[in-house]
């Protein structure tokens, strides 16, 4: 016996370095001092701008939303969908990214599908300005079954100490204001497809979506961080909650101190038809919903009252949403 025939293609995972290098390649800024291939990477620490650098990191990966791009044959858009929403967690601090790392695994490496989706690393790293300095492409035949895998990310960026936000300035009278999501984004799909699926293929295209189910669920999760960073750079901003796993009220409480809770206007933005498809197929009840899904709001910014007027007319493109207030 050898590797190969217990299932694990050593060449086939040098193909796969070979094709994904030039692509890398394409996201390195100039602190990264190493190429692809070594057992790190290196990134200079220097931080002139900064007086005080704090690092920041965060680790996720995309869940069920991968079931999507199996049945749909691409693979390309899930490692941007896991880059933007790294950024996006780290952002809730005020953080700008720096450098990204990916892991793939898989049952059998195909090097055509594990370079599609560093593909979409890639593009979520030059979109964010940020740099892929290194990963881990992993065989295991047994653990995944036959044309899966799995991804997961971690990010790594920087605050200046005296400019971090943690809620610590978080008030009440405090406006909450939602920015728009373009989707489920990476959260909830398990329900979404249990639910869609009882009904439609993910080839059925359907009216009310302008899209059909499957290109719907694979849409990219956004990055706020373009959108965000000028209110960064005024220092307008008391906390960010970015609309994950545990819908608006279970991420946002995670912000706030002591007695200090949300009013919300849940009729203050229309959602998107996705979730009403979803609701109105699955007979799901309105609270199920809100602890699920991001219903259209991808991340909420708090802000204080003397500052609202400055902000809305930076986010006047966004059609930012007054969703309520801290009291």
């Amino acid at each position: 016996m050898d590797y190969k025939t217990s299932g694990v293609d050593i060449n086939a995972g040098e193909k796969t370095v070979d094709l994904i290098k030039p692509m890398i390649k394409r996201t390195l800024r100039k602190e990264v001092l190493s190429d692809i291939g070594l057992f790190g990477g290196f990134f200079d620490a220097k931080f002139p701008n900064y007086k005080h650098p704090i690092l920041v990191a965060s680790t996720d990966g995309v869940g069920t939303k991968l079931k999507v791009a199996f049945a749909l044959n691409k693979h390309n858009t899930i490692g941007n969908c896991l880059v933007n929403h790294c950024v996006d967690d780290i952002l809730t601090s005020g953080a700008r990214p720096l450098f990204f790392l990916d892991y793939f695994a898989t049952g059998k490496l195909e090097p055509n599908i594990a370079a599609s989706v560093i593909e979409g690393f890639v593009n979520g790293c030059i979109e964010n300005g940020c740099s892929l300095i290194g990963g881990e492409t992993a065989e295991m035949p047994s653990i995944y079954a036959e044309g899966e895998y799995d991804v997961s990310g971690t990010i790594v960026g920087v605050v200046e100490k005296d400019k971090i936000i943690d809620g610590s300035r978080i008030q009440t009278g405090d406006i909450m204001i939602g920015l728009k999501s373009n989707g489920l984004h990476t959260n909830g799909y398990s329900l979404a497809r249990n639910v869609l699926t009882s009904k439609f293929s993910y080839d059925s295209y359907v009216e009310e979506l302008q899209n059909t189910i499957g290109e719907e669920l694979l849409k990219i999760h956004r990055s706020y961080l373009k959108t965000i960073e000028p209110l960064l750079d005024l220092n307008l901003i008391s906390g960010i909650s970015h609309i994950t796993g545990g819908g608006i009220v279970g991420n946002t409480k995670r912000i706030l101190r002591g007695d200090l809770q949300m009013k919300i206007d849940w009729q203050s933005w229309e959602r998107p038809p996705i979730f009403k498809l979803i609701q109105e197929l699955g007979k799901i009840e309105d609270e199920e919903m809100r602890n699920v899904f991001n219903l259209g709001i991808g991340m909420i910014l708090i802000i204080n009252r003397a500052n609202i007027e400055k902000t809305l007319d930076i986010l006047k493109e966004e059609q930012p949403i007054l969703m309520g207030e801290i009291i």
